[in-house]
């Protein structure tokens, strides 16, 4: 049985979880669910995903929501350990990676995911982008990315040499980033930013993803 992914390949947080599969290998299939149906706001959805978000996962049974979590999930059960994850017995690796796992909660999702908002699902949906909440996402991200510039000056990955989850959680709203027309990662602007970048975002289970 393979596991199956509630989700929608438009989905940002279902093409996270779907890269780590991709990764690792592991078998899934994508139960497709219809924004424009309101398919997410379904009593049988909501019954699984309260808050009427994508995506969740069925693993034969066991059910679980928040992609993050997803991930550390497939990653601990079918073979990511030392591949995407540190061997939780490694006390430093494993507190490594949850720093780096933070600072692209805290640091980068807000403003990636909110720049993507304004820019691209307000006016999907039939909103307008607020101009003035666009240039204060982008002149806090300007700053974040900076820190991210030392980081990465001292580590070829966010939590050391290894490429890890941590990094892979980026790819969804990095790559929305340049559909937008802003080139904070590619640009060259924070050298250690665009080599990271352009490592991530070229790997295998990535193009598979956006590809597909």
């Amino acid at each position: 049985m393979v596991l199956k992914i509630h989700g929608n390949k438009m989905s940002t947080c279902t093409n996270r979880v779907r890269t780590v599969c991709e990764e690792l290998g592991v078998p899934y299939e994508i139960v497709p669910i219809d924004f424009s149906k309101g398919e997410h706001k379904a009593p049988e959805f909501t019954a699984i995903q309260p808050f009427g978000q994508v995506p969740y996962l069925d693993d034969e049974g066991f059910k679980l929501f928040e992609s993050r979590a997803m991930a550390r999930y497939i990653a601990l059960k079918y073979g990511g350990v030392g591949k995407l994850i540190p061997d939780p017995k490694d006390v430093q690796k494993t507190a490594l990676f949850e720093q780096a796992a933070s600072i692209e909660l805290c640091n980068f999702d807000p403003y990636a995911s909110g720049l993507a908002r304004e820019n691209i699902f307000k006016p999907m949906f039939g909103g307008k982008t607020d101009s003035a909440v666009v240039e204060e996402l982008k002149t806090t991200l300007e700053g974040k990315l900076a820190a991210y510039d030392i980081i990465l000056g001292k580590t070829k990955y966010l939590a050391g040499d290894e490429y890890t989850l941590a990094d892979l959680f980026h790819l969804p709203y990095g790559a929305l980033l340049e559909k937008q027309g802003i080139d904070y990662l590619v640009s060259g602007r924070w050298p250690n930013v665009t080599r990271w970048w352009k490592d991530i975002a070229s790997r295998e289970s990535w193009k598979k993803v956006t590809s597909a």
